[in-house]
C-alpha cells in the first residue's frame, strides 16, 4: 500500500514524517465521524453509459446498497466481544498479502503500521485507524495497482468484518458514556417560542447577537450555545418588550381610515390638462414653451422614469383616464407635505370601479403619503383594487396564438415599502411586506390584494412625526408614506389601480387574542390574588415546558405582590410577573424538569422528550396536546410516538424546521452575502435572490410530505420552482409566485440539489463560477467527508502572469495542482468543482466561458472520469448512495440531538440508515426513524447541583 491512501488523524504524524506525505495524509484525512461507511466499487457499474439514464443508475445503485444486509444489532443483556478468531484467520492474511510490504515491520512508509494496530475495536486505541482503514478498502482506494491486490472475497471480508466490529464498538462506548444536549435556545427558537406562546407572529429576536455555528455547520449545537451576562441583560429587554406588545389597556384605540382614489389623486393634473386644451392658441404655445423648460426637479423625475439602476428607458408610473386615453405623470414630493392625505375616523365607502386608474410599470413606485398620524402599535391594514393592464389588442394585426401568449405572460408582483423624507438628507425606505402579492385579476374583474403589517416591526420611523407640525414648509417633514412596487422584471407587466385603502390600527377583536389568551375568562377575575395564581401556573406550564411545583408558583406570586404597588393596573404587575418567568433559565434552557433523568420516571422523561421533540419539529415549544400526554406519561409509547410525528409534521409550524435544517445542512449562509455582478448579469433582481434562497427549502418540503427518496437530493426528474425560477431554469408554463412541482427533461440540466442556482451561486464571487469552493461544499454539504484546511504559505495563482491568464480557468487549476504544497489537497477537491463549469454565477447552463469551449471533464484520485454534472450525478448515484444516506442521517440526527454526534452513536447512526435503507429512503420516514431511535429519546441533560444560572455552560453529566 502507498501512504497516500491510509489517511491519519493529524495528531499521529510523526515529526520526522516526510513533508511531502505528511501533506498528502492531513490534507486528505476526514474525520472520524465522517468516515464513510465502506461500499465496494464495481467497475461494471453503468455509470457513464449514455443508455442508462440517471434514474436506471439511481435505481441500480440503492440495490447494490450494503445497507439492504442488516446491521449486526448486539442482543439486550448479551455482553458484547471483539470478533479476534476471524481476524487472525481470514483479515489479518489478507492484509499482510495487500498492505504490510508497505506499512508493516520491514517497511513502514511514513511510519505507518498496519501490522501493529489492535484488532480489538471494543476496548483499544487504534480505532480511528481502523476507520481509515475501512473507508480506503472500502471505497476502492487501497491497495494501489502497483501493489498486491485483495480478491473481491478477501475485500468484501475486510469490509464486513471492520463494519461489524465498528458497530459493535461504537454501542459499547456510548454505554460507557453518556453526551449532553443541555444548551439555551438559539436565537430562532426563543422567537418561535415567544411567538407560540404570546400568539404574535413578530420577530422578537431581531435585535438579539446572532449565534455562532458549530464546526458541523449547525446553530443549535450545545458546543456554542451558553449566554453571557451581557446576553441575559438582552434577553429581560427583549421578554419585557414582548409582553408589552401582546398585552393591552384601556378603551379599544379609535381607527384611523385613509381612501386614495386615483381618480382624487389625478384630479389637478386632468383639471390642468383640460385647462389647456381649452387655452387660446397663442396661450397654449406658451405654456408649451414653458413646459419645454422643466424644474429641475421635473427634470429628475422625469430622468429617472426614463432610465434608472435597473436597467434602461423604464416607462414612467402615470394616471390614465381609460375612456379618453389620457395620461398625467405621477408626480410626488415631500417638500411641505403637500401630497399628504388626511384620515378620517369612519370607513369611507368603497368607491365604484372608475374610468382614472393609475398605471404601475416594471420597476417602478407609487407613494401614498398618510401624514404623521400613524400609530405605533396595532396592524396596518392595506388594501389595493388592482389588477393586470389588458394587452392592446388590433384584430387585424393580432391572432389567437400571439392572445394565448399574451395570457401565459408573467403575472406582475407587487411589494409594499414604507419610508420618510423630512429633508433632502434625512429619509429612509424599506420594504415591509415579507413575500410580493401576484396580481392575477383581469382589468375587467379587479380584486383586491391586502397586506397586515405590524406597526411595531415597522423601523424605523420618522423621528420627528410626534414633535413636528405638519405641513410647515419651512421646518423637516414629520410626514410617512406606504409605497407601491411592482418587482416585476418583464417590461409589459404592467399593474393598474384606482383605489387604495389603509386602516390603523387595525384589532380583529377587543382586547386581541395575544392578550385575551394570558388574561383568561374566569370566576375569580375579581379576586387578584386567585386569578394571578391561576394566569402564572398556566403561563408557567406552558413556558417551562412541564408541571410546576406550588413552591415555583408561589415564588412568582411573590413578586407579582411586589409589584403590584407600583404599577398603574393588574395588567402592568401581571406583565412584569411573566417576563420574570420568560427571563428564567428554565425557559431560555433546554432543562430536565426535576427528578431522576431516567425512564423509571416516564412523566418527567416524557417532558423531556415533548420539548425535543418539538424543537426538533417546530423549532419551538410543545404544544398543550404534547403536554397532557407527557403529563399522562404516554408520550414515550411508540404509537403515540409515531402520531404525534406524524401530526406536527402535517401542522404549518414544521415550515420552520424544513427552513432552519435545510439552510443550516446546505451552508446557505454565503447567499445572503455574495454580490452578483449587475453589470455581467443584468437579468438578475431581488425576486430572483429570493426564489433561489427558497428552492432547497421548497424541494425539502415537496420531499418530505410525499416522502420522496432522500437520494432525490442527488438527482430528481422534477423542480420545485416559482414563476421567477422557472423563467431563469428556461422551464415554460409557471405562473405565480407559489413554488410546485415540475416535471424536466434531460435537457434542462436540472433536479436534485446540485443544480440550484442559488446553490451555484452562493458557490462563486458574483462575477464566474469558483471551482474550489463548489467542489468543498459538495464534500462537506452533500457527502459528509470535508477536506481538511489548506496548510499555511500555499502560493496563489498569480494572475498578474500574462502566461496563467491564457490558460482557462481548468488548466490554470492544474498547473496549481502540479506544485507539491497544493496537490494533496486539490486532487480530492478539483475534480469536483470543475464538473460544475457548465454553470456560471449566477447557475446558468453554459458551453463556452470568455469565448472558449467549456471542459467540465476530470479525473478523481481513483482515476473515475466525471464528465460534467451530469457525471458527478452517474458517479455519487452509482457509487455514493450510501455514503450519502449515511451522511444526511448524521447530519438530520445532530441537529435533531442540539449536540455533535461521537462514535459512541455511530452504531445508532448506522441502525437509522441501515432502517432507512431497507425501507425506502423516505424523507418523511427518516424523521420517523429518527425520532423513534434510542438515541433521540434517551439524550440526557445534566442537572448542576440543581442550580440553574444564564452564565452556565455546557456543564456534561
Amino acid at each position: 500500500m502507498t501512504p497516500r491512501l491510509i489517511i491519519a488523524p493529524i495528531q499521529k504524524a510523526p515529526k520526522r514524517m516526510n513533508i511531502r506525505l505528511a501533506l498528502v495524509l492531513i490534507l486528505l484525512a476526514c474525520g472520524v465521524l465522517d468516515t464513510p461507511r465502506p461500499h465496494t466499487v464495481s467497475a461494471e457499474e453503468p455509470t457513464n453509459s449514455p443508455a442508462s439514464t440517471l434514474q436506471h443508475v439511481k435505481a441500480a445503485g440503492a440495490e447494490r446498497s450494503i445497507y439492504r444486509t442488516a446491521v449486526p444489532q448486539t442482543k439486550p443483556g448479551e455482553t458484547p466481544t471483539a470478533d479476534l478468531e476471524t481476524f487472525r484467520s481470514r483479515i489479518e492474511p489478507a492484509l499482510k498479502k495487500a498492505c504490510y510490504e508497505c506499512h508493516g515491520p520491514d517497511t513502514a512508509e511514513a511510519d505507518i503500521r498496519i501490522d501493529t494496530l489492535n484488532p480489538d475495536l471494543l476496548h483499544g486505541e487504534d480505532v480511528s485507524w481502523w476507520l481509515e482503514v475501512s473507508s480506503a478498502v472500502g471505497n476502492g482506494e487501497m491497495p494501489p495497482e502497483d501493489a498486491a491486490q485483495l480478491t473481491d472475497e478477501e475485500r468484501q471480508q475486510i469490509v464486513e468484518w471492520l463494519s461489524a466490529e465498528i458497530q459493535t464498538a461504537s454501542q459499547v462506548r456510548r454505554a460507557q458514556h453518556d453526551h449532553s444536549s443541555f444548551r439555551r435556545m438559539t436565537r430562532y427558537e426563543y422567537n418561535y417560542a415567544l411567538q407560540d406562546l404570546l400568539g404574535l407572529e413578530l420577530d422578537f429576536a431581531k435585535d438579539l447577537p446572532p449565534d455562532p455555528i458549530s464546526p458541523d455547520g449547525f446553530q443549535n449545537s450545545s458546543e456554542t450555545l451558553q449566554i453571557t451576562g451581557k446576553q441575559y441583560a438582552e434577553y429581560l429587554a427583549t421578554n419585557r418588550r414582548a409582553l408589552d406588545r401582546a398585552t393591552v389597556s384601556g378603551q379599544r384605540p379609535q381607527v384611523l381610515y385613509w381612501g386614495v382614489s386615483a381618480q382624487a389623486a389625478s384630479a389637478d393634473q386632468f383639471a390642468e390638462l383640460e385647462t389647456k386644451d381649452s387655452m387660446s392658441d397663442d396661450q397654449r404655445q406658451a405654456s408649451q414653451a414653458q413646459a419645454a423648460q422643466p424644474s429641475a426637479a421635473r427634470q429628475n423625475r422625469q430622468r429617472r422614469g426614463r432610465r434608472g439602476r435597473d436597467g434602461p428607458r423604464r416607462k414612467p408610473a402615470v394616471y390614465q383616464n381609460t375612456e379618453t386615453g389620457q395620461t398625467v405623470p405621477v408626480t410626488w414630493s415631500y417638500a411641505g407635505a403637500v401630497h399628504a392625505w388626511s384620515p378620517v375616523t369612519s370607513r369611507p365607502p368603497v368607491p365604484d370601479a372608475s374610468q382614472f386608474i393609475a398605471v404601475l410599470p416594471a420597476r417602478q413606485r407609487m407613494v401614498i403619503e398618510l401624514g404623521n398620524q400613524l400609530p405605533d402599535k396595532g396592524i396596518m391594514r392595506v388594501r389595493v383594487r388592482a389588477s393586470r393592464v389588458a394587452a392592446a389588442q388590433d384584430a387585424d394585426t393580432q391572432d389567437a396564438a400571439s392572445q394565448d401568449s399574451r395570457d401565459q405572460a408573467a403575472a406582475p408582483q407587487l411589494a409594499l415599502e414604507f419610508g420618510w423624507q423630512g429633508d433632502k438628507d434625512q429619509k429612509a425606505a424599506y420594504r415591509i411586506s415579507q413575500r410580493n402579492v401576484v396580481i392575477e385579476a383581469s382589468a375587467a374583474e379587479p380584486q383586491f390584494y391586502q397586506w397586515d403589517i405590524p406597526l411595531s416591526e415597522i423601523h424605523p420611523r420618522n423621528p420627528v412625526r410626534k414633535r413636528e407640525k405638519l405641513g410647515v414648509t419651512d421646518r423637516t417633514n414629520p410626514s410617512e408614506y406606504i409605497r407601491l412596487f411592482n418587482a416585476s422584471t418583464d417590461s409589459s407587466a404592467d399593474i393598474q389601480f384606482d383605489y387604495v385603502e389603509v386602516s390603523a390600527p387595525v384589532y380583529d377583536q377587543w382586547p386581541p387574542q395575544s392578550h385575551a389568551a394570558i388574561f383568561i375568562d374566569s370566576p375569580n377575575r375579581d379576586d387578584e390574588q386567585a386569578y394571578a395564581r391561576e394566569i402564572v401556573s398556566r403561563f408557567m406550564r406552558r413556558a417551562w415546558r412541564r408541571e410546576v411545583t406550588e413552591t415555583e408558583v408561589q415564588l412568582q406570586l411573590e413578586l407579582f405582590n411586589r409589584m403590584r404597588p407600583v404599577c398603574k393596573d393588574f395588567e402592568q404587575a401581571m406583565a412584569e410577573t411573566l417576563a420574570a418567568v420568560l427571563s428564567s433559565p428554565r425557559f431560555l434552557y433546554l432543562v430536565p424538569a426535576p427528578g431522576s433523568p431516567d425512564k423509571t420516571q416516564p412523566t418527567r422523561h416524557d417532558f423531556q422528550l415533548a420539548t425535543r421533540l418539538a424543537m426538533f419539529l417546530w423549532c419551538s415549544i410543545p404544544d398543550d396536546e404534547l403536554l397532557d400526554l407527557a403529563a399522562a406519561g404516554q408520550l414515550n409509547r411508540a404509537d403515540v410516538l409515531a402520531r404525534q410525528t406524524q401530526r406536527m409534521l402535517a401542522d404549518p409550524r414544521h415550515q420552520r424546521f424544513s427552513k432552519h435544517f435545510v439552510r443550516q445542512w446546505l451552508n446557505m449562509a454565503p447567499l445572503e452575502f455574495v454580490t452578483i455582478d449587475r453589470d455581467t448579469y443584468p437579468q438578475f433582481d431581488d425576486a430572483l435572490m429570493e426564489a433561489m434562497q427558497h428552492e432547497p427549502v421548497a424541494l425539502f418540503e415537496q420531499m418530505l410530505q410525499h416522502d420522496h427518496s432522500v437520494v432525490d437530493f442527488l438527482h430528481a426528474d422534477y423542480a420545485v420552482v416559482n414563476e421567477r425560477l422557472a423563467e431563469h431554469y428556461g422551464l415554460s408554463g409557471v405562473r405565480g409566485n407559489e413554488f410546485r412541482k415540475v416535471s424536466l427533461k434531460p435537457e434542462d440540466n436540472r433536479g436534485g440539489l446540485l443544480t440550484q442556482a442559488g446553490l451555484l451561486a452562493m458557490n462563486s464571487d458574483g462575477t464566474d463560477s469558483h471551482p474550489l469552493k463548489r467542489g468543498i461544499w459538495l464534500l462537506e454539504s452533500i457527502l459528509n467527508d470535508p477536506p481538511p484546511p489548506p496548510p499555511p504559505a500555499v502560493p496563489e495563482i498569480d494572475v498578474a502572469d500574462p502566461e496563467i491568464m491564457k490558460l482557462t480557468l481548468k488548466q490554470r487549476m492544474e498547473d496549481h495542482r502540479s506544485q507539491p504544497a497544493c496537490y494533496s489537497c486539490h486532487m480530492k477537491i478539483d475534480p469536483w468543482g470543475v464538473a460544475f463549469e457548465n454553470f456560471d454565477a449566477l447557475g446558468n447552463w453554459r458551453t463556452r466561458s470568455q469565448g472558449k469551449a467549456i471542459d467540465a471533464s476530470s479525473l478523481l484520485y481513483d482515476e473515475h472520469e466525471l464528465n460534467g454534472v451530469d457525471g458527478v450525478k452517474r458517479y455519487l448515484l452509482a457509487n455514493r448512495q450510501d455514503q450519502f444516506v449515511r451522511g444526511i442521517v448524521h447530519k438530520l440526527t445532530t441537529y435533531a440531538l442540539g449536540r455533535p454526534l461521537t462514535f459512541g452513536d455511530r452504531a445508532d447512526v448506522e441502525q437509522i440508515a441501515a432502517e432507512l435503507r431497507q425501507n425506502g429512503d423516505g424523507l418523511q420516514t427518516l424523521i420517523q426513524q429518527v425520532v423513534a431511535s434510542d438515541l433521540f429519546q434517551n439524550t440526557s441533560h445534566p442537572s448542576p447541583d440543581g442550580q440553574l444560572h444564564p452564565d452556565e455552560g455546557n456543564d456534561e453529566d
